[in-house]
């Protein structure tokens, strides 16, 4: 995994602009902190920048890289892992190209050389790159089918910057940090989560999962060479479940080759447990001795643990049974509560926009810890999305709802603000779940339920599973790991999609056909166990930092939010936490998350020295 940043200018000499390159380039740092790299076309008119944390050859894949053919040089840089490079360097051999190296990113590049455009739909992988392509005198940039890795953009006259991250993008004169009464709505009505391509920031767009661009100075063309599509499903229960246990197995198996140390995080839930089991095999099989597996829990959480309908029992129990039947070298960390308030502000950094309070920075303090021994680890990120694991699949009452089931009401939104701020919020918000359902390809013969569960899939993964992949990404890279994702496969999102309901609920459970495709495989108290959520503290200690935190803020007659929020408001949710009837986003945001949004939001805009344009 890397970081990459480039700019093209039609009037600049770009030698001439080292100072902001360099920073355009440092600020990727973390990302990528085992090499660096630039490039500088012969015209002095492109330059591509490069971070690279080293996984699959680390001697020889060094970006920038160039390659040539037909008197034309190609050069690439590239954020990913492809998981079907030996496949591609088979045929592209076969074609008579001559590899100088074991890494993906020449199986890449060489791709793009010898098939065109055409290229991305040949890739299995998580990824977004950049290729100057000499020939054509233009830029060809794509994002992977699920949109694991980032690619944003901002285009003027003339000109275009790019980047891994937003940060990169702001160290440019050309950016300004600028949000608009669009950035705000985003913000404060559908935060953490943001529409689908939008940067929040104005004018700052991004690649969507599935979509690939070309550029030359004021001509930025895109297309989606990938789409969730309906098809008929025609596989009998018996071969459903053998199909999804074969793509699921393949997609891990791939995503366990690497060149450097590798782990997988162990929740104690079904998905992880599925990834880890899998691994704990292929390492016993292949020889590569024990897997280590990582778990996450916070001081005195068992002493505080409230149980609820999102959240119906802890995990602990469950990471035992799992680790003692893989026989893996277990570790779980322990995280207080005070350094998880004082994560909140790095987990800003980390995003560039508003995180998802300490459900990120947990995380982040997570991947740290994990790093100090390893460089890629696995994760069961997005199979809820994909398999119908949330509540609001299965609640009746929810389910047909016309709203963002993990955000139903905006009220509590609302009475944190001012009277009279954004006063077409909830018109926007209901015009983005609008649009989103457009999305939603269907087949005639679809029943009413499989009808709406292909909206709910669509709703889900365009925008929830977006979020968590933003937060698994910028939280792993913050430290230089790499996280992979293996749900995440195009052909697992694809046979998803189209399997219906009564297959994916199988006998009625959430996620019934995973839990059945790995029956007898795993402990039974694992398979059959009720989903539960990525943990989050419920420790007073927290409530009372992020209480003081938000106070803070709202205390400030000059600060940045001076002008948004509503001290009354504020105040109703830090003495009446209970009060909060539902999530502000998702299972896991409620009174000690909603605060600690507004000590977030307030860094932010500090840090950024953002300027609200309303």
């Amino acid at each position: 995994m890397c970081g990459i940043a480039g700019w093209i200018d039609k009037y600049k000499d770009l030698s001439e602009c080292q100072v902001t390159i360099d920073a355009m380039t440092d600020a990727l740092a973390s990302r990528g902190p085992d090499d660096r790299g630039i490039f500088l076309s012969s015209g002095k008119d492109v330059c591509l920048m490069h971070r690279r944390l080293a996984v699959i050859d680390p001697e020889n894949g060094q970006q920038p890289m160039t390659r040539g053919l037909g008197g034309y040089k190609y050069t690439i840089v590239y954020n990913g892992e492809l998981y079907n490079a030996a496949e591609l360097r088979e045929r592209l051999e076969a074609l008579g190209c001559r590899f100088e190296t074991t890494c993906d990113t020449e199986v890449l590049l060489y791709s793009y050389i010898y098939y065109g455009e055409s290229c991305v739909e040949k890739l299995n992988g998580i990824f977004a790159f950049a290729i100057w392509d000499s020939k054509n005198r233009r830029l060809f940039a794509a994002r992977d089918r699920v949109g694991v890795k980032p690619f944003f953009y901002y285009e003027y006259n003339g000109g275009l910057l790019f980047s891994s991250e937003i940060k990169s993008l702001l160290k440019n004169p050309e950016v300004k940090p600028e949000v608009d009464e669009e950035g705000l709505y985003d913000i404060l009505f559908l935060g953490p989560a943001r529409t689908p391509g939008f940067g929040i920031f104005k004018n700052v767009r991004e690649l969507l999962p599935g979509e690939c661009m070309t550029y030359k100075p004021n001509i930025l063309k895109k297309r989606t060479y990938f789409k969730i599509t309906a098809k008929p499903h025609t596989d009998s229960r018996e071969e459903t479940i053998t199909r999804v246990r074969e793509l699921l197995s393949d997609s891990i198996n791939r995503q366990l080759v690497s060149d450097v140390p590798l782990c997988c995080f162990l929740s104690g839930g079904l998905d992880s447990s599925i990834i880890c089991s899998t691994a704990a095999k292929s390492f016993e099989k292949s020889g590569r001795g024990r897997l280590d597996t990582y778990s996450v829990d916070y001081e005195d959480n068992g002493k505080y643990f409230q149980k609820s309908l999102f959240q119906p029992n802890s995990d602990s129990d469950y990471i035992g049974i799992m680790s003692e039947a893989i026989n893996s070298r277990h570790r779980n960390i322990v995280l207080t509560n005070k350094e998880l308030y004082y994560a909140l502000f790095d987990s800003v950094k980390s995003r560039d926009l508003m995180p998802m309070a300490d459900v990120d920075s947990s995380l982040l303090l997570f991947c740290r810890e994990v790093k100090k021994d390893f460089t890629v680890a696995l994760s069961g990120e997005c199979a809820d999305e994909l398999f119908g694991g949330y509540p609001w699949y299965h609640n009746r009452d929810i389910l047909f709802e016309e709203c963002f089931p993990w955000s139903r009401s905006t009220d509590i939104r609302r009475s944190i603000l001012k009277k009279g701020i954004l006063p077409r919020a909830e018109e926007y918000v209901n015009q983005r779940y609008k649009d989103t359902l457009k999305l939603a390809d269907k087949l005639p013969e679809d029943t009413a339920l499989d009808s709406r569960m292909r909206e709910m899939f669509i709703l889900n993964y365009y925008w929830f599973m977006q979020c968590l992949l933003e937060r698994k990404d910028r939280a792993s890279m913050f430290s230089g790991l790499e996280v992979r994702v293996p749900f995440c496969d195009w052909r697992i999102v694809e046979y998803a999609y189209n399997m219906p309901w009564n297959l994916k609920a199988l006998d009625g459970r959430e996620k019934g056909i995973l839990r059945t495709a790995f029956d007898g495989l795993m402990p039974d108290e694992i398979v059959w166990r009720k989903k539960s959520p990525y943990p989050k503290t419920f420790n007073p200690i927290y409530m009372e930092c992020v209480s003081r935190g938000a106070l803070d803020v709202i205390s400030k007659k000059d600060g940045p939010l001076s002008e948004l929020l509503d001290r009354a408001g504020v105040m109703e949710i830090i003495e009446h936490p209970n009060n909060i009837s539902s999530p502000w986003y998702g299972q896991l945001m409620r009174a000690p998350q909603i605060l600690a949004y507004i000590v977030q939001l307030d860094f932010w805009a500090r840090e950024y020295g953002v300027e609200f344009k309303i």
